[in-house]
């Protein structure tokens, strides 16, 4: 049997406690398909790779030699807290020839002594690649009418390298204009083209999780709501998604559910595009309409998460109940 090749559909470039408001089960929210500009920085430094480094002495990898991981997130160097590339810099710069290396792995905090290597000509190195924030394009899911509680993407942001989830700090949402399609290429899903701009805030993100992103939208928006479609009924058959694809209009564009998962205590589901109108003007699923809700029966059956690469008028969505379950974990864990 083939395997199927699939992509997290959000427009993405990887860069170098607040409670949410959730809402209850069973819920009307606001079925939303706006393609909004996503920006935060990681809670620490993401390890995502390592580098070798040339030295008088041979070639060394200082991070990984001394037992780092990729997925580890470096929160400390020497006593001093690290957040951007920036601080690690200063950190290296005063720390000698070595320095204690604080990191958070997996909830559990673990300390490794790393020596660092200097390249002839050079400053001190640990041979590491690292990521401290995010920005791109995505779209967000629902909003709860009563507190302006978000979700979005219907996946989580990880890391492009080490498939780790990125650990938020903060960050913000931003009123996105879309002005074209790139064209997908042989393995490769196209992609929405947009701009946004810093200045035009749509609210915040607080958490990053398995199934979305969430946070507060800073307006409520006065649009219709929708009651949730619970996982027993969500079926195969005709559905709708709404999607931002030109411009900053949302639009609804017929699907089909094709087959239902449920397992692990989570729900997806298998969707096949097929209003003429997306296929013409984007091909099916591309990159930045994650996050798409799903609507069934004209209720609110979950979100567009990921395409086939083999075929673009084909991916996969995750239901709202497995999406908002994310989002009352993520609160009792930051509480």
């Amino acid at each position: 049997m083939q395997k199927r090749r699939i992509l997290c559909v959000w427009t993405a470039n990887l860069l170098a406690a607040v409670l949410l408001a959730v809402p209850a089960a069973a819920a009307e929210l606001i079925p939303m398909g706006q393609a909004v500009g996503i920006e935060a920085a990681t809670d620490g430094l993401l390890v995502s790779g390592f580098t070798e480094v040339e030295t008088a002495e041979g070639t060394v990898s200082p991070a990984k030699d001394a037992g780092l991981r990729v997925g580890d997130v470096i929160r400390m160097v020497d006593g001093k807290t690290v957040e951007t590339a920036g601080d690690l810099q200063e950190a290296l710069a005063s720390a000698g020839d070595q320095a204690m290396v604080r990191v958070d792995r997996g909830g559990l905090e673990k300390r490794f002594t790393v020596h660092f290597a200097f390249p002839e000509g050079g400053g001190a190195q640990m041979g590491v690649m690292l990521r401290d924030g995010i920005t791109g394009i995505g779209t967000v899911t629902y909003c709860d009418p009563a507190t302006g509680a978000y979700g979005a993407l219907g996946h989580g942001v990880a890391d492009e390298e080490s498939g780790a989830l990125l650990p938020i700090r903060d960050g913000t949402l931003t009123q996105a204009d879309i002005s074209g399609i790139k064209a997908a290429g042989e393995g490769t899903a196209g992609s929405l083209l947009g701009s946004f701009s810093e200045g035009d805030t749509f609210g915040d993100v607080e958490e990053n999780t398995v199934f979305g992103i969430f946070g507060a939208l800073t307006e409520t928006p006065a649009l219709p709501c929708a009651e949730t479609l619970p996982d027993a009924e969500i079926q195969p058959g005709p559905a709708v998604i709404r999607s931002t694809v030109s411009g900053g209009e949302v639009r609804e564009y017929d699907v089909t559910i094709d087959r239902v998962y449920r397992e692990n205590g989570c729900t997806r589901f298998l969707l096949t595009v097929t209003d003429e109108t997306l296929l013409s003007e984007v091909g099916g699923i591309v990159q930045g309409m994650s996050g798409s809700p799903i609507l069934q029966d004209g209720k609110l059956a979950g979100a567009v998460t990921h395409v086939l690469l083999e075929d673009s008028t084909r991916g996969y969505g995750v239901s709202i109940d497995t999406m908002l379950n994310a989002a009352s974990q993520a609160e009792e864990s930051a509480a």
